[in-house]
């Protein structure tokens, strides 16, 4: 027999991430501040409703795959300002690795538990991989991601993210 469930979504029903990283940030009795907003899928989507914030305040978290062989491959999270493209070269200087390619839609709701491209948060520790930080993105006093949902956003101070998240900072643009 097969019986069918109608599943009703409200707004509030966000990807669990979410209330992970509002609980992080408020055990630690760090600021932020939270925007519920239409789904965006790109930084620069995210920034037209953010208010307060620029692009390049935007904490863009991008999973890749980088890969010497069929033997050693693994997924990076990267994290770079909303308004900068990594630099293919750099980065696989930095990882030491002979390819880097994006992960596909796939390989990202696998390794970030169901998080949608666009909804990844900048914290790759909570996946369990290694997280690559843009030093330009430490300019910024104040930095505003996707925060595990594309309709949610979190603003936090660089620094808390810092010694949330402990990533590795290279020149990665």
């Amino acid at each position: 027999m097969l019986i069918l469930y109608k599943i009703k979504i409200h707004n509030m029903d966000y990807h669990p991430v979410v209330n992970k990283i509002k609980d992080l940030l408020t055990k630690n009795n760090f600021w932020f501040e939270t925007f519920e907003h239409e789904p965006v899928k790109t930084s620069e989507e995210a920034a037209k409703i953010r208010q307060g914030y620029s692009l390049k305040q935007g904490a863009k978290a991008m999973i890749i795959r980088a890969k010497n062989n069929e033997a050693d491959k693994r997924f990076v999270m990267l994290v770079l300002p909303g308004d900068l493209k990594f630099d293919n070269n750099k980065v696989k200087q930095v990882l030491q690795v002979k390819d880097i390619r994006f992960a596909t839609p796939e390989e990202i709701n696998n390794v970030a538990g169901g998080v949608q491209i666009g909804g990844v948060p900048p914290f790759g520790n909570f996946f369990n991989i290694k997280v690559i930080v843009d030093q330009k993105l430490f300019e910024n006093e104040k930095i505003i991601f996707n925060a595990g949902d594309r309709r949610y956003s979190i603003a936090i101070k660089s620094e808390d993210y810092k010694k949330l998240v402990n990533p590795e900072i290279e020149d990665i643009t």
